[in-house]
């Protein structure tokens, strides 16, 4: 996945699309970062660890938007919005309401949680059964499912 990136890169560089461009050397940096704190080779960095880093700057920025919106700096909300779509498209795609709502459920059916304490073991297996699901969407379900 990083050679799809660097590819890229060097396309934007040749095409002169220079927000593209800016984008993916700040990805691009962000795994050079990756690949020193996990002592590794940049080439040798594994897809799920790409992912992470991708699913990091996604949530970077879109915290940012928040903040930038809330103090009504329109034009940089639009800049935040054009490199999230531009990081996402390296991430597979986002798991499905219906499958998570499914994975949630077998988890319920496995588990048999009680309480929020078992909140921990829900999550746990929701991850290992999903590996691209919206986290914050999934805990807001299970947090309802157990207050129930």
């Amino acid at each position: 996945m990083f050679e799809k990136i660097n590819d890229d890169l060097k396309n934007s560089l040749k095409s002169g699309d220079k927000f593209r461009l800016s984008v993916l050397r700040m990805l691009k940096s962000a795994l050079q970062l990756e690949a020193i704190n996990n002592k590794v080779e940049i080439t040798k960095l594994e897809d799920d660890m790409v992912i992470n880093v991708l699913k990091r700057q996604v949530k970077q920025r879109t915290d940012s938007m928040k903040e930038y919106s809330d103090l009504g700096k329109l034009e940089t909300v639009e800049d935040l919005k054009k490199e999230i779509a531009i990081i996402s498209e390296y991430l597979p795609a986002a798991a499905s309401d219906e499958e998570i709502e499914k994975t949630i459920n077998e988890a319920f059916e496995k588990l048999k949680p009680t309480s929020m304490k078992d909140m921990g073991q829900i999550m746990k297996f929701v991850t290992e059964n999903i590996k691209n699901a919206d986290m914050s969407k999934v805990s807001g379900i299970v947090k309802a499912k157990l207050s129930k």
